[in-house]
């Protein structure tokens, strides 16, 4: 019998051919064309990807990587609302589909799903390209200007990945806005940068004033204590590389790491968030590992586990950047 394929699996098939007929040269222009847009300011009358070509390329260069970050972002996420699945989605500046893909990772099974965004070519492509997974084959990709004039029918879930960024602020404020207007949870993902972070934290502040509460990945809804200026939040996601996708980036290491920065916001399922969560990659020493945590109260706090805390110094060393802690059913190390 046949097992069937994972959604990552799915999607690294249907991405695998994506480039037969393309010529090395164009996809490595448009790769280049593309860096230097997602590096700087896109206004919102100009859709960064115009073609096909682009398109393409866009896919092979960043769905992978895309579909990580989110996957991990909806993980942490699913783990505060472990009752609860989506009967409906609508993805935000979509593109070709990643966060769709994502969603349906970590909540299998078919739901309605519209994925708006304003480049009818990656609409076009990632309906192709979804039409690999059978429980997406009804998604619905309309195309929508994303800013001020956008307008959402009410959904369990809404996505905005790496979207914000492309937007004005007032267009990247309507935006969140709609999202809040129109979803029962709504979870946002930016690049890992400085600029990342400060835009999902603009939305978060947004998100909560519209009566959200925060379900990842922060320990709580106030503040965010980290200093502005000084530090920022983010995670990694560890992305496999296929061959298709290191000749597109030019790179030989089977394996790459994405850095964002996410907020997860939730108004109708009951969110438990984790006691903390570790906001660093931790730090193994012979016989202690050091952890940095985002906490309740909320605080930015390091503690120290050792040999002495038994089943909990092991559970530290396996511990990951971004997991919650400590792990169910252990005491914390104080």
């Amino acid at each position: 019998m046949n097992t069937p394929a994972s959604p990552a699996d799915s999607l690294r098939a249907a991405l695998a051919g994506l480039l037969d007929g393309l010529p090395p040269k164009a996809a490595s222009q448009a790769v280049e064309r593309l860096i230097a847009n997602y590096r700087g300011r896109t206004p919102t009358d100009a859709p960064v990807l115009r073609d096909r070509s682009d398109v393409v390329a866009y896919a092979a260069y960043r769905m992978p990587a895309t579909f990580e970050a989110v996957c991990s972002a909806l993980d942490a996420f699913a783990e505060t609302v472990p009752a609860w699945v989506p009967d409906s989605h609508v993805d935000i500046g979509g593109g070709t589909g990643a966060a769709t893909w994502a969603v349906n990772a970590v909540w299998a099974g078919e739901r309605p799903v519209t994925v708006l965004d304003w480049a009818e070519p990656a609409l076009t492509l990632g309906q192709e390209i979804a039409a690999r997974n059978p429980e997406l084959k009804g998604a619905e990709w309309r195309r929508s200007r994303i800013g001020a004039a956008l307008t959402i029918e009410s959904t369990d879930l809404v996505t905005v990945s790496y979207v914000l960024g492309e937007l004005t602020e007032a267009d990247r404020s309507a935006v969140v806005d709609a999202a809040a207007g129109a979803a029962r949870s709504v979870v946002i993902i930016e690049p890992g940068t400085p600029d990342g972070y400060a835009r999902v934290i603009e939305a978060r502040d947004r998100l909560v004033r519209a009566g959200f509460r925060i379900a990842a990945p922060c320990p709580h809804s106030a503040a965010c204590p980290i200093v502005p200026g000084e530090d920022w939040c983010h995670f990694s996601a560890r992305v496999s590389r296929s061959s298709l996708h290191r000749q597109v980036k030019g790179g030989s290491l089977a394996y790459e790491d994405e850095k964002f920065s996410y907020v997860a916001a939730v108004r109708g399922p009951e969110a438990t968030p984790v006691p903390s969560r570790v906001v660093r990659r931790p730090q193994i020493r012979k016989g202690q590992v050091l952890l940095d945590l985002c906490e309740t109260e909320p605080s930015l706090h390091r503690t120290t586990v050792t040999k002495r805390h038994g089943p909990l110094y092991r559970a530290a060393r396996d511990a990951d950047w971004g997991d919650a802690w400590p792990p169910a059913g252990e005491p914390d190390s104080g």
